[in-house]
């Protein structure tokens, strides 16, 4: 069945009129977060309960405007956080939108792949083997279509769907919205979508994404609870002790309330929410979509990228750039029907090779001997290719037979026969406007090809010849046959037919400019780089060192020979070398293979196991219905968003919009900068909430004056919140951050000596912020002692964000650094804190009375030589690579 239909599908204008009068094909209930439920999820956080019930406190103690004011601050961090969580959401949004099922449609006359909610009623939609169905739909044209209709009825068995022969057939023709193409391709007009659908009129939501709570979410969470529990326990003690001591309960509970809010690390679940959401969507720009979130925390990991050769690192705009036939075949075949001379055949067959290279500058005419062989391998493909292959054959026939009597625009298709595991080259059969005879022709793998046409040993060997010569060209290679049948009744399979051997040809596709580069990236970051091709072995050698890819196994810059054990490259592995061996066996030789040829999409998934179970972190890439199995069982799964079939980018994580390897690479760069930011972000909250505590705790201790009320830590949160998420956030990609090894994926992003030298930092800050208080109580009034602490509290606070924008860098290099964000914040913050030393109405507020700018000035050098020693610390490990 030919896949063809005279209808031009809707005009832009009508269909733009339906979306308008049938809303978006969406279902109810995939609901988005408002911002009056993005207020109440905020609520309902400790913080914003800790300062609405000291705000309370404050109006039953009398003092309405400090009420009042903390009540104003409620909402000024009520505000920030709605900021942030709606960019978060936007994000997200964009996100949710752009990994929406995509449906190919006809709209004007020509194919346009759009979003599925675009989908409207009486578009025609083109479907091919591994489609979500976007909207039901009628069957108007077919090729042995199964549909899996599991989704509706439960049933995991396909169902196959044909063209009705007449109305009361209907259902056979029948699509579903949300169900699956499991097998060939069709085209169908749509009859109904959205609510109207089979699936919205029974009420079924469409399968969404449910990620469970990533690794890193789960180790936040529990340090969370426990630092909860520190807290309430904290607070209930220091609510006991200040009463008992002091006489005084009210003044106790708003103690207690400040430690409270002092020790609970409420950003942490801020920063994982904004960082990772903001990240996918910077990936976006990238020309990755990310489909979960999690695997932003593994994509910097990655030890092993596993890439697909063709479209990947190849541009897939292929050029036919060499022929090869059998010398005067064509008139031989001529003389031997004329005479009925069966014994020419083999003669021909036994003949050396015919070659002719390709130039679409010179060549404008072809050589008779080779007209059939771009004849046959025409006919052997779709009259309206999608197949890049398909394509540049049409484009060859176009150049040199478009006045010959080799173009056949008037045949019939009659069948298909398609590629299968076992038989890897795929047949056409033709009605020709002429003779009762059918014309057949098949192309495919050069040694299917052979093995259809029955070729003796001789024959064999000069093909194979002709094969291996353009293979080490880089030449993909593909064989043609021809046959022809008389009768009504078609073979059941293809080795049925009597093929004749006509050729093969050799289909360039140019390695993208920018890989040699980005595999010179990966070798620096210790990734190592797998190539999986379904080419030949010498085309996927050739295509290597174009790419520089040998360099890339050696993880070295210098290269060296490929090494061999017995006789066998160690670098290479083939489909059928792969089949012969066991599990561990693959293991082992997964530990050195950079190239793996005439792989079938099912051994990508023993490539996975056997490189996971070797201690890798595994990125796959995929784009077939067959590929699904490994990109769900690798680490990262990559699908194609050029050419990638739904089903393969519902089980990948991450969807490469640009099908190109340069791409995946600036995403694990990404994917590190994010961690390395997330890392950065959650020690400074550890590190800032240490002197935070500290001083809402020591002072009650020690029997000074109350040095933190709720206000002072509210007035805090105005800084720690921007600065914990915007700030660090839009810190850029450190510089040596392709220049390390890939991190192990089992360290906890927040432990170890990360953790210890957070609580190290935050311990330096609250020892320089007691000197200053022990120094102003000897030299300042009360109200002024309280204002230096308070002061010296925000600049260390300012010099810890300064201090953690690098991991390794020095403070004063991260100046340098572009950030535009850190600067608002640190001026608003420094803003704000002068207005609430000098603004006599704000000072009274937070109890402060006026500092003398010599005092002022020194805070700002107490908050510098609060992180002079981790400063130090990072001078001396940047020498030791030097030692």
């Amino acid at each position: 069945m030919v896949l063809q239909t005279a209808d031009e599908g809707l005009s832009a204008a009508q269909a733009a009129q339906r979306l308008i009068e049938d809303g978006p094909n969406a279902l109810p209930g995939d609901q988005r977060r408002t911002l009056l439920k993005i207020v109440l999820e905020t609520l309902h956080e400790p913080m914003f309960a800790l300062l609405l019930v000291a705000g309370l406190l404050y109006l039953v103690l009398g003092d309405l405007q400090e009420g009042l004011i903390l009540f104003g601050l409620v909402l000024v961090v009520l505000a920030l956080t709605l900021y942030q969580e709606g960019k978060t959401e936007r994000a997200i949004e964009s996100l949710r939108d752009l990994t929406s099922p995509r449906a190919l449609v006809i709209r004007d006359g020509q194919p346009l792949r759009i979003a599925g909610s675009e989908v409207v009623r009486g578009d025609i939609l083109i479907l091919a083997e591994g489609d979500r169905i976007a909207a039901d739909a009628v069957l108007i044209s077919g090729t042995e279509i199964q549909v899996d209709e599991s989704l509706l009825t439960g049933e995991p068995v396909p169902v196959d769907k044909v063209v009705p022969a007449s109305p009361a057939d209907d259902g056979l023709a029948a699509l579903f919205s949300g169900t699956l193409l499991v097998k060939g391709h069709g085209i169908a007009r749509v009859s109904a979508t959205g609510a109207r659908s089979e699936i919205g009129r029974i009420g079924t939501a469409l399968e969404r994404l449910t990620s469970e709570p990533s690794p890193l979410k789960k180790q936040t969470a529990r340090m969370v609870k426990v630092l909860a529990f520190v807290a309430l326990a904290a607070s209930l003690s220091l609510i006991a002790a200040f009463g008992l001591m002091r006489d005084d309960w009210l003044a106790a509970l708003l103690a207690g309330i400040a430690l409270a809010m002092a020790l609970l690390p409420q950003e942490f679940t801020v920063v994982l929410t904004v960082i990772p959401a903001l990240g996918a969507w910077r990936l976006s720009k990238q020309n990755v979509l990310t489909r979960r979130i999690a695997a932003i925390e593994t994509l910097g990991a990655t030890s092993v990228l596993c890439v697909d050769k063709t479209g990947t690192l190849t541009e897939n705009r292929m050029t036919v750039a060499e022929l090869y036939v059998q010398p005067a075949s064509e008139s031989a075949r001529a003389e031997r029907r004329a005479n009925g001379d069966g014994g020419a055949d083999d003669a021909i067959q036994d003949a050396p090779g015919e070659s002719l290279s390709i130039d679409y500058a010179v060549t404008s005419e072809l050589p008779e001997s080779f007209h059939t062989l771009v004849e046959f391998s025409i006919l052997a493909s779709a009259a309206d290719p999608f197949d890049p292959m398909e394509k540049a054959f049409h484009r060859l026939g176009q150049h040199v037979l478009q006045d010959t009597e080799h173009l056949h625009h008037d045949w019939t298709l009659m069948q298909e026969y398609g590629l299968t595991p076992e038989l890897r080259a795929m047949s056409h059969v033709w009605r020709a406007r002429q003779g009762e005879e059918h014309v057949v022709a098949a192309k495919g793998a050069p040694e299917a090809i052979v093995d259809l046409c029955h070729l003796d040993a001789v024959a064999q060997a000069c093909v194979a010849t002709a094969v291996d010569a353009m293979a080490a060209k880089g030449l993909r290679v593909l064989g043609v046959a021809q046959a022809r049948f008389s009768g009504e009744q078609l073979p059941a399979i293809e080795h049925d037919f009597e093929f004749e051997f006509i050729g093969l040809l050799g289909l360039a596709d140019p390695l993208r400019a920018e890989i040699p580069d980005a595999l010179a990236e990966c070798r620096s970051a210790g990734i190592r780089v797998v190539m999986i091709t379904g080419d030949y072995p010498a085309t996927a050698s050739a295509i290597a060192a174009q790419a520089k890819l040998e360099l890339d196994a050696d993880r070295s810059p210098h290269p060296s020979p490929l090494p061999e054990v017995g006789g066998v490259n160690t670098r290479l592995l083939t489909g059928d070398a792969m089949a012969a061996m066991s599990d561990a066996e693959l293991q082992i030789r997964m530990q050195t293979v950079s190239i793996c040829a005439r792989i079938a999409p099912e051994q990508k998934l023993r490539i996975v196991q056997a490189l996971k179970a070797n201690g890798e972190v595994v990125a796959m890439t995929g784009d077939g219905v067959n590929d699904a199995p490994a990109l769900k069982a690798a680490h990262v799964g990559v699908a194609m968003g050029g050419r990638g079939t739904d089903v393969a980018r519902e089980a990948a994580s991450l969807v490469l919009l640009d099908d190109n390897f340069a791409s995946i690479v600036r995403a694990v760069r990404l994917g590190r900068r994010i961690f390395d930011n997330l890392r950065k972000s959650m020690s400074y909250i550890l590190a800032v909430h240490v002197p935070i505590a500290g001083m809402a705790l020591l002072p009650v201790l020690l029997g000074w004056p109350v040095a933190l009320f709720p206000l002072h830590i509210a007035f805090l949160e105005l800084v720690i919140d921007p600065a914990c998420s915007m700030v660090f956030e839009n810190e850029p990609s450190e510089a040596d951050v392709m220049q390390r090894a890939p991190r192990d994926i089992n360290t906890p992003l927040f432990a170890g000596m990360t953790l210890v030298m957070a609580l190290l930092q935050g311990l330096g800050a609250l020892a320089v912020v007691l000197a200053a208080t022990v120094w102003g109580a000897g030299h300042l009034t009360g109200g002024a002692a309280r204002a230096l602490s308070f002061a010296t509290l925000v600049c260390t606070n300012l010099a810890l964000i300064f201090s953690n924008r690098s991991r390794a860098g020095s403070l004063w290099a991260s100046l340098r650094v572009p950030n535009r964000t850190l600067w608002l914040v640190v001026g608003a913050a420094l803003t704000l804190l002068t207005l609430a030393l000098y603004v006599p109405w704000l000072a009274r507020l937070f109890v402060f009375e006026p500092l003398p700018l010599p005092f002022l000035g020194a805070t700002l050098g107490l908050g510098l030589a609060s992180v002079l020693w981790f400063e130090a610390i990072k001078f001396t490990r940047r020498l030791k690579p030097a030692s």
